[in-house]
C-alpha cells in the first residue's frame, strides 16, 4: 500500500484556542476538532458550498503586518501580534484554513446574526413540531433553543405552500417546513446525477419542486431525507411510525451488494422501522441505496422460514441435525456444501469446516446484476471475498452475465454436472436457493438436500432436513467488501421464534460429522479464525474499529470478480 502524503498543515486560531489542521479545511470543521459548534444548515462536508442559510457566521481577522517593511505589528497592550478583524462578520462554510487566520465565534455580535437568522427562518415556518417526524433530530429545533427569541415580532399572516407532495415513490414533501437550504438539490445534482430538484418563485414564496415531467426516484432519494435540516422531506415508508428517541440505534452493513454501505438500523422493542446511513469516509461517505433500506422486511415476510423439517414434518433442531448427519454417513464420498457470498465470514469459517469434515467439494453462489457506479456494485454478494479469505473458496468464481435491472445468481454448473453424473447425492446448502442458482428441478430430485436458511422457496421444499436460520438483521459478524475491508455489524433485533443462529446450527453439523468446532460465540470462532487464517490473526471481533480494517498481504487483491466491476462511492486507495 502507498502512504497517502502528509497534508500540509497550518495554525488557525479558534476562539483563543491553537491548532493546526490540513491547509483548505473548512472553518466549521476546523472548529468542531477544537469542541466548537458553529450552527449551520445548507453547509454539508460532501457537498458543495453556497452559503445559502448565513447561520454560521462568524468573526475572521488576520494577523496584521505593515504594509511598508512587511514586518508583524504589535499590540503594545498585549505584546502579541495585532489582529485585523474583518469589521463585518463572514460565513464559516465559504472560508477555508489559512495560516495565522483567527475565528470568533462566541461574540456579541456573531450572537445577534444567528439569532436574527433565525428569526427570518421562524416567520413563515409551521412551527408544528409536535407532529412533525423530524422532531428529536431537527436542527433548526435544536438551534432556536439557543438562538431563538422565544416570541415572534411578526403579525402578519404566514405564507401557506404545498404540503404533503409526493416528490417521488419514497419522497414526501412538507413545504412550509422548508427553509431552502438547498441540500438536496445539491445530492441529487452532484451525488446521484440526477437533476431533478430545484426552487421556483422568489423570496419567502420559494418552493422546492420537481423539474417539469419528472420525479424524485433515483435508488438514491432517501439521502436527501436523510440530509435535510428540518422536517420538509420525510420517508413515505416512516412517516409517523415511531418517535425516534423510542429507537435503539445499532450499527449495520448493508447486504445488498458487495459495497459494504455503513448503515445504522433503527428498531424498538424487537421491530424494526428504517435504516439510514452511517459515516464511512473510506466506503459509503455518508450515503447509501435505497434498496438497501427495506431488506428489513424479510423478518417478517410471508415466506419466512420458523420451523425445523424433517421429512416435511415438523421436528427439533438436534432430531434434524442427526437425521442430516444420517444422511451424511449414507452418502459418504458424495456429498457437496453450497455456501453463500451472503453469510458473515464467520459462517464461512464454520461451513469451510463442515465441508472438511465431510470430505465435501464447496461451491458458492454468485450474484451478478447491473452496478450504478456509486454504492450498487455489480457483485450483489456483501461477502464473497469473505469466502476466499476464510478459504472457503480458493479463488472468486466466474460470474454470470449481468442484466439490466435483474440479479442473476449462479456458480452452480460443476455442481449440476456433478449431479447429473451421479457424482454428488447430497447437497448442504447454506442460505442459498439452489433452484433460482441454477439447479433444475431434476436435479434437485435426484439429491438429498440439507437446507439451512431464512425464507421458504423451491430448495427448502424438496429438502430432506430444513434448518431455519436468522437473517443479518438478527445476529452479529462480519463481511469482506470488495475493498477487502473487513467491517463488522451487530445484532439489531431478536431472531423470529423458531429461527436458530446459523453458527450453533453450523456448530452443532460440524460436531456431528465428527469433527471439532469452536463454541458457536463470535469470541470463541475468532480465536479459531485468527490460528487458520493469517489476514486475521491480529484481530478480534471486539477489536474491529466501526470503520472496519484493510486486509493487508493478502494474496487475492489481485482477482476481480468481474472486469469493469462497478465502484463504490469512493474508489478504494490500496
Amino acid at each position: 500500500m502507498i502512504a497517502p502524503p502528509k497534508p500540509d498543515l497550518v495554525t488557525v486560531n479558534i476562539d483563543g484556542k491553537e491548532i493546526a489542521v490540513p491547509k483548505g479545511t473548512n472553518v466549521i470543521e476546523a472548529a468542531r476538532l477544537v469542541g466548537v459548534d458553529v450552527p449551520h444548515y445548507c453547509y454539508h462536508p460532501k457537498l458543495t458550498v453556497v452559503g445559502n442559510c448565513r447561520m454560521c457566521l462568524v468573526e475572521m481577522g488576520t494577523p496584521a503586518f505593515d504594509p511598508a517593511t512587511k514586518t508583524p505589528v504589535m499590540d503594545p497592550a498585549t505584546g502579541l501580534q495585532k489582529i485585523n478583524w474583518i469589521p463585518r462578520p463572514q460565513i464559516g462554510c465559504g472560508t477555508n484554513a489559512t495560516p495565522g487566520l483567527h475565528i470568533r465565534t462566541n461574540t456579541p455580535l456573531v450572537k445577534d446574526c444567528r439569532e436574527g437568522v433565525m428569526e427570518f427562518l421562524l416567520i413563515n415556518h409551521p412551527l408544528d413540531c409536535p407532529i412533525c417526524d423530524q422532531a428529536g433530530e431537527c436542527k433548526l429545533q435544536e438551534q432556536s433553543t439557543g438562538y431563538g427569541r422565544g416570541y415572534s415580532r411578526y403579525i402578519e399572516q404566514k405564507n401557506v405552500k404545498p404540503k404533503r407532495t409526493q416528490l417521488g415513490p419514497r419522497v414526501t414533501l412538507d413545504d412550509e417546513r422548508c427553509i431552502l437550504c438547498s441540500r438536496c438539490i445539491r445530492f441529487s445534482k452532484e451525488v446521484a446525477k440526477d437533476d431533478v430538484l430545484g426552487f421556483i418563485d422568489r423570496g419567502s414564496h420559494s418552493t422546492l419542486t420537481c423539474y417539469p415531467g419528472k420525479q424524485l426516484a433515483n435508488n438514491y432519494s432517501l439521502n436527501t431525507v436523510d440530509i435535510c435540516p428540518v422536517g420538509a422531506l420525510t420517508s413515505t415508508d416512516f412517516r409517523f411510525k415511531m418517535r425516534v428517541w423510542f429507537l435503539k440505534q445499532t450499527d449495520g452493513i448493508d447486504p445488498e451488494s458487495s459495497a459494504g454501505a455503513n448503515t445504522v438500523v433503527w428498531s424498538r422493542e424487537g421491530v424494526i422501522y428504517r435504516i439510514t446511513p452511517r459515516r464511512n469516509d473510506e466506503v459509503n461517505d455518508t450515503w447509501m441505496a435505497d434498496s438497501g433500506r427495506i431488506l428489513y422486511k424479510e423478518i417478517a415476510a410471508p415466506d419466512r422460514l420458523t420451523a425445523v423439517k424433517v421429512n416435511g414434518a415438523d421436528s427439533g433442531l438436534d432430531i434434524a441435525v442427526n437425521a442430516a448427519v444420517a444422511i451424511f454417513k449414507a452418502n459418504a464420498g458424495g456429498i457437496a456444501v453450497v455456501g453463500s457470498g451472503r453469510s458473515t465470514v464467520e459462517e464461512q469459517f464454520l461451513t469451510r469446516q463442515l465441508a472438511s469434515a465431510l470430505n465435501a467439494s464447496t461451491q458458492v453462489v454468485t450474484r451478478v446484476g447491473e452496478g450504478d457506479s456509486l454504492l450498487v456494485t455489480a457483485d450483489r454478494n456483501p461477502n464473497l471475498r469473505g469466502a476466499l479469505v476464510t478459504g472457503l473458496v480458493s479463488h472468486l468464481p466466474k460470474p454470470g452475465s449481468a442484466q439490466p435491472g435483474n440479479v442473476v445468481l449462479g456458480g452452480l454448473e460443476s455442481l449440476g454436472t456433478a449431479i447429473d453424473a451421479g457424482q454428488v447425492r447430497v447437497v448442504v446448502t447454506v442460505g442459498e436457493d439452489l433452484a433460482a442458482a441454477g439447479l433444475n428441478a431434476t436435479q434437485l430430485a435426484k439429491v438429498a438436500i440439507v437446507a439451512l436458511g431464512t425464507q421458504a422457496n423451491a430448495t427448502t421444499a424438496a429438502a430432506k432436513v430444513v434448518l431455519p436460520t436468522l437473517t443479518v438483521f438478527e445476529k452479529s459478524g462480519t463481511f469482506v467488501n470488495q475493498q477487502f475491508r473487513i467491517q463488522k455489524f451487530a445484532k439489531a433485533v431478536p431472531g423470529v421464534a423458531g429461527a436458530t443462529d446459523d453458527l450453533v446450527v453450523l456448530a452443532k453439523l460440524v460436531a456431528a460429522a465428527g469433527a471439532k468446532a469452536p463454541a458457536p460465540d463470535l469470541g470463541s470462532i475468532w480465536a479459531a479464525l485468527a490460528a487458520a487464517v493469517p489476514a486475521l490473526a491480529t484481530m478480534t471481533y471486539a477489536n474491529l474499529p466501526a470503520t472496519g480494517l484493510l486486509l493487508d498481504g493478502r494474496p487475492w487483491a489481485a482477482e476481480p470478480f468481474v472486469e469493469g466491476e462497478s465502484l463504490h462511492f469512493k474508489p478504494a486507495t490500496t
